[in-house]
């Protein structure tokens, strides 16, 4: 169709097309689709809610990180969008992904696809409801839920995957305002546990007859922090604080009395494995042959080279009092020790202790080898070696009604100058069951003599102990002790002393941690001189 126009009228121009409307149209969108794709570039992609989350490393900026739950009417899906940045972790690729159970996925891109109008992520639900679980009618979008996010969840693929409401991407919110950090003062009130105890007990056994015992003892001592009024004393802080220990302990007895005070820091100059120790002791003892009074003081040094592995040095000095000889004339070195007899020491240990219990082990080992060189009156030397191992057969789930075997060997070398009140004694519940208190040591002036002991010993004990009752109040045991004690290092088949036996162990918690202790020994082999004690027992209580 040709349309007429008047060339003379110049405000007259010619038609356009009909189509030129539409073609201007498509332009202006294309414009606009452009402009709105650049400003797309501009802008991060955004990481899809079902698919794969923000990579381990990356975190959100500018708020905290929400899953949103954004019910809308009609059937397209908003556009959304998460800024993130890159953070240092260790261990962390750009574009690793770390699944659901903490192993990192597959090498991907980090995602830079957004969800457009009409889409959903792969796997979304098809619907999205509202916060009532009822789609919307007014045209009014529903409220947001949202789902915190905990900081161990980011990085995680789905951390909401087991929930049965759909949600979409990790988003940062632009209509909610930033969370409010809000600070408060946390109290904590602390009980402190009882440090200080004061002790009573009395024990009988068969070596050292009957003894009391009053025990003092604060584990929490500090020796710099005098009183300075009466109300310290009342309200504990008189001379507490420093972790420091003072122990005071007094055991009177019918056969044996011993007093004895030590102060012990774990801390030598502020520094920590370090320890450093002052004790003090008398001892006086009764025994068949001669009385012994010993006095004496030692400071010593620990250093903690593992948990369970310490190392130990030590100067002592004692006087040691015979007297009471009771067959005087005997033998010279009997009449040479009689009387006060002063010396010095220079120790060294080392100890290994790995045991569950100290009472009462059913695992673990214990060793300790022991070197002393003795000056004064008399100049020996002296190597002792003790180990000791357990062994847990069986228990029962609770951890009672436990069967173990346990074995200890006492190995001891000393010099030829050793006094005869410092020589290796064997027999008596401690050492040989089977055999008299010193029973099973050598002696001298026939079997009437004097024991006398020996500069070498051997002595070991195995023993198998089982529950007799349900509640482990009532233990049995059977044992065999064997070794010797000999004036020289030497074995001699005439004087290898064997004893097996059985026994019982009480438990009452009433009367203390040690159980009351009923043994039989019965010597199979022993030298002609050795005095036999078949029953051997151990009873103490303390509170």
């Amino acid at each position: 169709m040709v349309l007429e126009t008047d060339s003379a009228d110049p405000q007259t121009l010619p038609a356009r097309p009909a189509n030129r409307d539409a073609m201007l149209r498509g332009c202006g969108r294309s414009l606009i689709a452009l402009f709105c794709l650049t400003l797309f570039c501009l802008v991060p992609g955004t990481v899809s809610g079902q698919g794969v989350n923000a990579p381990a490393g990356f975190v959100p900026t500018g708020t905290t990180p929400s899953y949103s739950q954004r019910p809308q009417t009609g059937t397209s899906t908003p556009v959304v969008t998460a800024n993130y940045q890159r953070s240092n972790a260790a261990g962390t690729t750009n574009g690793q992904v770390v699944t659901a159970d903490g192993r990192s996925g597959s090498q991907v891109p980090f995602p830079t696809t957004r969800l457009v109008s009409g889409q959903q992520p792969a796997g979304a639900a098809t619907s999205v409801p509202t916060t009532t679980g009822v789609p919307t009618t007014t045209g009014v979008p529903a409220p947001t839920t949202t789902f915190p996010i905990a900081p161990s969840q980011l990085g995680l693929a789905d951390p909401l995957a087991n929930t049965a409401t759909a949600y979409s991407p990790l988003v940062t919110n632009p209509m909610m305002p930033p969370p409010r950090v809000r600070v408060a003062d946390l109290m904590v009130t602390g009980f402190p546990a009882r440090t200080g105890r004061v002790m009573v007990g009395a024990a009988v056994n068969s070596d050292a007859g009957v003894t009391g015992q009053l025990t003092i003892d604060e584990r929490n001592f500090d020796i710099t922090r005098f009183p300075t009024s009466w109300s310290d004393f009342a309200n504990g802080r008189a001379f507490r604080g420093a972790g420091q220990t003072f122990r005071l302990e007094a055991a009177p007895g019918s056969q044996i009395d011993s007093y004895r005070f030590e102060f012990a820091d774990p801390n030598l100059l502020n520094y920590l494995p370090i320890s450093y120790s002052v004790s003090a002791f008398l001892y006086d003892r009764n025994f068949t042959d001669w009385d012994e009074n010993r006095l004496g003081a030692r400071f010593g040094l620990g250093y903690r080279i593992t948990p369970n592995l310490s190392l130990n040095g030590y100067l002592g000095a004692n006087r040691v009092k015979i007297g009471d000889l009771r067959l005087p004339g005997l033998d010279p070195e009997l009449d040479n020790m009689v009387g006060k007899n002063n010396s010095y020491d220079v120790g060294l240990s080392l100890r290994h202790d790995t045991r569950d219990s100290l009472i009462q082990a059913s695992r673990g080992h214990y060793f300790e080898v022991n070197f002393r060189e003795t000056f004064g009156d008399f100049n020996y030397s002296r190597l002792e070696a003790d180990y000791r191992k357990f062994w847990l057969l069986r228990e029962r789930i609770d951890g009672s009604g436990k069967h173990t075997v346990s074995f200890r060997t006492q190995l001891g070398f000393s010099g030829d100058e050793t006094p005869i009140y410092d020589n290796f004694f064997a027999g008596g519940y401690a050492t040989l069951r089977g055999f008299d208190f010193r029973g099973a040591s050598p002696v001298i002036g026939g079997n009437d003599g004097i024991e006398v002991g020996g500069q070498f010993q051997f002595l070991n004990s195995v023993e198998y102990m089982f529950p007799l009752t349900a509640d482990d109040m009532f233990r049995g045991v059977v044992f065999c002790d064997f070794g010797t004690v000999e004036d020289k290092v030497e074995f001699s088949s005439e004087s290898f002393r064997v004893a097996p036996g059985f026994g019982l162990r009480v438990n009452i918690p009433m009367m203390g941690p040690a159980p009351l202790a009923f043994d039989f020994g019965f010597p199979v082999n022993k030298a002609d001189f050795d005095d036999e004690r078949v029953f051997a027992f151990y009873m103490s209580m303390i509170r």
